[in-house]
């Protein structure tokens, strides 16, 4: 664990939460969150149900087009107002205490993003090169930039609002009542790593991914207990998401934004597995690259 000082400005952000900091206020929220978001999801999809064939629904549910892959990521705005009904509701608050403060919180998400895209660049023109095998275009460059502005804004309304959620109401509301980091981080990490495992759809490698999750939970809520506010968290969940899903993506689910795709899929147990091991290096690439932009 860190020195505790190192998480001096992360009690900024529980000063609002701590008034009402009991347990099962966190939990009627959670209740709220889950009951709105599940509910919100039902009608569009019924809606989209209604008015697409089967194989078009098919579609939308798996994000293999470049609407269906925008439908799929703006449907997080439904996270957010649950998380902001529910903090009002059972806090008290304004959905805005969950970031910190205004500015510095732009600061830092402008600081971390800078750094990141920089590294970014860096990793593209080093060496290794390639993924095996040719990459698969999948959207003519023309129809990609023309979508990259919508498509960067959903990726963030994706991105935020699971930072809202986990690094933002969970974590927040747990240490206004529990002194541990082990706690605070610990739980909503366990959450969000619970939220990725899908052996349906990764197979074998469900457990792996559902670990890279924890660990980028756990990078996330350090971020954002050094930083006092939820931007350096939500760049560094913005950067990794763009780069999976609007540069370079699986050809399986949400590719439908994506520039390029990959030559294997979710199936091909081994390859994804080998590149899992790269992501966890990148992942903690990335994370020291945000502490240095913070200078934290």
């Amino acid at each position: 664990m860190p020195d505790p000082a190192a998480y001096a400005p992360h009690e900024d952000l529980l000063r609002t939460a701590r008034a009402r900091p009991e347990f099962w206020r966190l939990l009627v929220g959670l209740v709220i969150v889950g009951a709105i978001y599940l509910l919100l999801n039902s009608v569009l999809f019924a809606v989209i149900g209604a008015l697409a064939s089967p194989e078009q629904a098919e579609g939308f549910l798996r994000g293999t087009s470049a609407l269906a892959t925008l439908v799929l990521l703006f449907s997080f705005v439904f996270m957010t107002l649950g998380v902001a009904i529910a903090v009002h509701q059972m806090q008290h608050r304004r959905l805005r205490s969950l970031f910190g403060a205004r500015s510095p919180c732009l600061r830092q998400f402008r600081q971390v993003l800078i750094g990141l895209i920089l590294l970014g660049a860096a990793m593209t023109v080093l060496p290794p090169y390639g993924f095996g095998a040719p990459l698969t275009q999948n959207l003519a460059l023309t129809t990609w930039l023309l979508l990259l502005p919508i498509s960067l804004f959903a990726v963030l309304i994706q991105t935020s609002a699971e930072e809202i959620l986990f690094r933002g109401y969970l974590q927040q509301s747990l240490a206004a009542r529990f002194r541990s980091p082990l706690i605070w981080i610990g739980v909503p990490s366990i959450l969000f790593a619970a939220g990725h495992y899908a052996p349906v759809i990764t197979g074998e490698n469900a457990p792996m991914v559902a670990i890279w999750a924890f660990v980028f939970g756990v990078l996330a809520a350090d971020l954002t207990a050094r930083s006092g506010t939820l931007g350096p968290a939500i760049a560094l969940h913005f950067f990794n998401n763009s780069s999976a899903l609007l540069f370079i993506s699986l050809p399986d689910t949400l590719s439908g934004l994506s520039l390029y795709l990959l030559p294997y899929d979710m199936a091909d147990t081994q390859a994804l597995r080998d590149w899992l091991f790269v992501d966890f290096a990148v992942m903690m690439i990335c994370w020291l690259t945000a502490r240095l932009a913070l200078r934290r």
